[in-house]
């Protein structure tokens, strides 16, 4: 008896092997995504790392928390990259401003006192300014408030050549061409605005300050 059932046993094994798929162990799973490759990151989530202030007593207005860099104050700061020569790029940031706050994501700008020379996609959800959160300032102005108070968002720049797109989670907002090419290359600087006149203290926080380089424009 035993003999006869050993050999269906057998083949039913065998047969499970045959029938079974092949398994392709370079195969990747449903939830892997192709590395992003090309991007840097400008933030390391512990300190300022080379950022800057021209004046030096605005630099004890940023400081790091928790991997987040918080700025706030009532008198206008700027914290500027290391490097001063980023020309053409993908440059974006994940951020937050407060209730009636009012910041910027410069590039292309110059390392002085004031406001930074260089352009400017503005981040305002309801300060007293008509240029919103998505604007170029004083190029392209973006009336309508896209992202309200207290929301993290994801501001991307374009920049290349004279062409200039600013994305806002997601969706095109600007796509302008600067035929006086105003601004070539410059640092990366982020803005604390002062408050607007009997406001509160302005609140600017980002979690992700990345960046790729595009090839420099042919001359």
């Amino acid at each position: 008896m035993r003999r006869l059932w050993i050999v269906p046993l057998a083949a039913a094994i065998l047969a499970s092997f045959t029938m079974a798929p092949m398994v392709d162990a370079d195969a990747k799973k449903p939830d892997e995504k192709k590395a992003d490759t090309g991007w840097v990151s400008l933030f390391n989530g512990k300190d300022l790392g080379g950022w800057k202030t021209f004046d030096p007593k605005h630099q004890k207005y940023w400081h790091v928390k928790d991997g987040v860099l918080y700025s706030s104050g009532k008198e206008a700061s700027h914290l500027f990259s290391p490097r001063d020569d980023y020309e053409n790029f993908h440059y974006r940031i994940e951020a937050k401003i407060s209730e009636k706050g009012n910041s910027g994501q410069y590039f292309r700008t110059k390392f002085g006192p004031g406001y930074p020379k260089g352009y400017e996609a503005q981040i305002n959800s309801n300060f007293p300014d008509p240029q919103k959160t998505g604007s170029l300032y004083g190029f392209v102005k973006i009336t309508e408030m896209l992202v309200p108070p207290d929301t993290w968002f994801v501001q991307e720049v374009i920049a290349n050549g004279n062409r200039i797109q600013i994305i806002l989670d997601g969706k095109k907002v600007v796509d302008y061409v600067d035929e006086k090419k105003t601004y070539s290359r410059g640092h990366f600087a982020i803005q604390q605005h002062g408050p607007a006149k009997g406001g509160p203290e302005v609140v600017v926080a980002l979690k992700r300050i990345e960046v790729k380089e595009l090839p420099p424009t042919t001359k």
